[in-house]
């Protein structure tokens, strides 16, 4: 296994290089002059001069796009001179409420979609499968943005039940801290809500045609222990690929839903970013959630083999 996660490892590099290229190439062609940011409309352009010498770009593209790549070999994603800090020290200091969003959002949506998956499942083509898929969707339909102004309105404007925006540190006050992440992980939860469950209905349904089933059926096995015990085991390899795609676009989501709750992680980082053309943090969180990506895709690989047997002998 060990050499299969080395493997897969090795294989990231290419996409963490075509990543940066487009990254590299989407910084340089938005226009603006970083140097002039920093030094202000009222320098001299001797002091413009300067700043974009000590920043490297003054140099070819190609020259800046080689520093930058060798760089990234090293583990150093840059260094922001609009912040006055090392990149990966910047990010490092947002993380924690945008991976507090998607793992609780993920949580949520795990905790709502599965249970409504086999429920529909278990009642295929009833009046219950039907408001099932209505939900789901509805839910599909909502992009995150549109979901968090929703849950805020009625949640902290009308009914006054969570805060409408805003983050707690969770080494301050952990109970303001979950209660101010409720929100913006169920406006991220949202979308992934509906595909879970029609996912995990779909791979029910499948299973519940099978012969094994059909047999557990016929020895008098409750309907309960069919769904669960039997036919969810062998349906949950679909779900989870589908967890382990869509956990990456939890965490994109996060970063757009934080700047509609106003909370301080990766998504204001990079709006700030933008604005002030920071070039080498919008590569640098470009790159990081690339890498956040190749992780998860790796760990549900290895959970594959875990649940089953099969494919660990085939991979491994």
């Amino acid at each position: 296994m060990i050499r299969y996660i080395v493997k897969r490892l090795l294989s990231a590099i290419p996409i963490v290089l075509i990543v940066g290229i487009i990254a590299f190439s989407l910084s340089h062609l938005s226009g603006g002059d970083p140097a002039r940011v920093i030094v202000g409309n009222d320098a001299t352009e001797e002091q413009v001069e300067a700043v974009r010498q000590s920043m490297g770009l003054d140099q070819p593209v190609m020259a800046q796009l080689w520093t930058w790549f060798v760089n990234l070999l090293h583990g150093d994603l840059g260094y922001s001179y609009i912040m006055n800090m090392p990149v990966s020290e910047a990010i490092s200091s947002h993380i924690l409420p945008t991976l507090s969003i998607a793992v609780l959002g993920e949580i949520i949506a795990l905790l709502i979609a599965i249970p409504l998956g086999v429920y529909a499942a278990g009642r295929h083509g009833r009046a219950a499968d039907k408001v099932v898929l209505g939900f789901a969707t509805l839910t599909g339909s909502l992009p995150s943005f549109l979901s968090g102004l929703l849950l805020m309105i009625l949640f902290a404007m009308q009914w006054r039940l969570l805060p409408a925006s805003g983050y707690i540190s969770p080494s301050k006050d952990f109970g303001g801290y979950l209660e101010h992440l409720i929100l913006p992980s169920l406006a991220v939860a949202t979308l992934q809500i509906a595909v879970v469950t029609r996912m995990t209905r779909s791979s029910m349904i499948d299973q519940l045609g099978s012969a094994y089933i059909r047999t557990t059926e016929a020895k008098g096995l409750p309907a309960r222990g069919r769904l669960w015990r039997h036919a969810f085991k062998n349906a949950s390899i679909p779900i989870i690929t589908v967890v382990g795609q869509s956990f990456g676009e939890l965490i994109a989501g996060a970063i757009v839903v934080e700047t509609v709750f106003n909370v301080p992680g990766v998504g204001q980082l990079v709006v700030n970013s933008i604005l002030r053309r920071d070039y080498q943090m919008i590569q640098g969180v470009m790159i990081f959630v690339a890498f956040m990506f190749i992780i998860v895709n790796l760990l549900t690989d290895v959970l594959y083999a875990v649940i089953d047997p099969r494919i660990r002998e085939r991979s491994f």
